[in-house]
């Protein structure tokens, strides 16, 4: 147990694309520390194998509509915590216009959404945001422009929201994930050269897991986390810097 049981008993929180991959892991392990969750997100495809937990409760939210991100929050009496990991990624086709603006209007402007709705709850329990920001906040890839820009977009953006947030008493911050084993990166992982590409250069030398990234950001929603604001923490094995 890394962290107090029912540490977050009777705090409320809502993790946008949380019904699947890194978002599906927060919601069950805010939810096992004593929190209720609203894991928020589309329906899973079909095959998907990623579960929540049954305490963890489910809406449907589509993050590029300012209206139905406003209803969803708007059904809230009280919010704690607001994680955003709605995200996808288009290796290949983002350098098309079209593919290019929604990869952007689902990874930033989505969370942009999510921040600004939630923003009078969180002020009123002086609570917290953390995003999903990405390794590529730090450097290009040729393959998924889109992804990078958003990426490095959502990085500044908990940097500025951090800033104009203070005086709310909110905190924002955002983790940065590395290669990790969730279906947005499936075709990774059955690519072995490109799998052992990855690996080669990372210095723990395999994938990272949804619940890994998960532990550190529960850690930004603890009050262990109390003076942190405007971070972007990476958790990818060491991969930035090897």
């Amino acid at each position: 147990m890394t962290f107090k049981e029912n540490i977050l008993d009777g705090k409320v929180a809502l993790v946008t694309g949380g019904r699947s991959g890194i978002g599906a892991a927060i919601a069950n392990r805010l939810a096992q520390l004593g929190a209720r969750v609203i894991a928020a997100g589309l329906a899973q495809p079909e095959g998907a194998t990623d579960t929540l937990d049954a305490a963890v409760e489910q809406v449907s939210l589509d993050v590029c509509s300012t209206e139905d991100v406003t209803a969803v929050i708007g059904r809230f009496e009280r919010l704690d915590m607001l994680v955003n990991c709605a995200g996808v990624i288009r290796r290949g086709d983002e350098h098309e216009v079209d593919v290019f603006e929604k990869v952007l209007d689902i990874n930033l402007n989505g969370t942009m959404r999510a921040c600004a709705a939630a923003r009078a709850l969180l002020k009123k329990s002086s609570g917290c945001i953390v995003n999903t920001a990405s390794m590529l906040s730090f450097f290009g890839g040729g393959l998924v422009p889109a992804y990078s820009a958003s990426k490095g977009g959502v990085a500044q953006l908990t940097k500025s929201l951090a800033i104009a947030y203070a005086a709310d008493g909110i905190r924002v911050n955002a983790i940065a994930p590395g290669w990790i084993a969730t279906p947005l990166t499936q075709a990774l992982q059955n690519d072995d050269a490109r799998s052992q590409a990855i690996l080669g250069r990372t210095p723990l030398a395999r994938w990272g897991t949804p619940e890994e990234v998960a532990q550190v950001a529960v850690f930004l929603c603890t009050p262990a986390a109390s003076f942190m604001t405007a971070s972007i923490v990476p958790v990818d094995g060491g991969y930035l810097v090897a």
